[in-house]
């Protein structure tokens, strides 16, 4: 089978998916690396859609002709409908770098219009949108009952020190404090990068808002935006509920940790 490496220009060929016969998708946050299986919060979510499938195959062959991670994405995919425990639900594909700024002002407006439950997994947020519509959740009291944040502790930490060295961006250092003060998140204390360490991170990346869930490769981060990433984005009250359950354990996981980025 051929293969063929994807330059970062200008940012990652972030991706983890797979096509089967034009019929189906596996998709999610999960890397193929030992670690990826063994030590980390991942998903890995199997979609049975040709319809979807055809859009991850337009991305495919956007990334394997030209080469580069830059432009890809530059399509728009239609919902189609399937069905999860015999219920009816829509799914489409979102693709960076060029729906990246969509995906993010996406998920920020489901934020601030959710009404029954927000619950997060990102290693990190670092995106303006996301982080404004939590924080104003936030200060309006207006969170949901339950609501939850699980987020990679070392990795937050550390762009936060990056946010506080750099003029242009400290003026992020608040809006993550006060979501970081909140109590509403649980920070999974990870091994540092560092060559040759464990790559143990709170790695999932899934967003519930009510009965939709964005879920795929991409944090909740401006480099997400920038990066070749994919967001599935499902709406289906019996699968919410599903990734509701997932995000919350892992919440659960690491909620008493002395570990935490402020």
């Amino acid at each position: 089978m051929p293969f063929k490496s994807i330059s970062g220009i200008p940012d990652l060929m972030h991706h983890k998916y797979v096509i089967r016969d034009g019929g189906s998708v596996w998709t999610g946050s999960t890397n193929w690396t030992d670690d990826a299986w063994s030590r980390q919060e991942n998903a890995f979510i199997v979609i049975p859609s040709a319809d979807l499938a055809a859009a991850y195959q337009q991305n495919f062959d956007e990334l394997w002709v030209g080469g580069i991670v830059q432009n890809s994405g530059n399509f728009d995919d239609e919902p189609a409908s399937l069905s999860y425990q015999d219920h009816l639900f829509t799914v489409r594909g979102m693709f960076s770098p060029a729906r990246g700024s969509q995906i993010s002002e996406l998920i920020g407006q489901r934020i601030t219009d959710a009404r029954t439950r927000i619950n997060i997994c990102s290693p990190v947020i670092t995106s303006s949108e996301i982080l404004k519509a939590l924080v104003t959740r936030i200060e309006d009291g207006t969170m949901p009952p339950g609501a939850t944040i699980a987020i990679d502790g070392p990795q937050m930490s550390g762009a936060i020190s990056q946010w506080k060295q750099n003029p242009r961006a400290s003026w992020k250092v608040p809006l993550a404090e006060t979501v970081l003060a909140s109590g509403l998140d649980a920070a999974k204390p990870s091994t540092p990068y560092a060559p040759g360490a464990l790559h143990d991170y709170m790695h999932a990346k899934m967003v519930v808002c009510d009965d939709h869930v964005m879920t795929g490769s991409f944090n909740c981060s401006h480099s997400g935006e920038m990066n070749a990433e994919i967001v599935l984005d499902v709406q289906s009250s019996p699968f919410a509920d599903e990734c509701t359950t997932f995000v919350t354990a892992v919440h659960t996981r690491y909620a008493s940790s002395t570990a935490h980025p402020v």
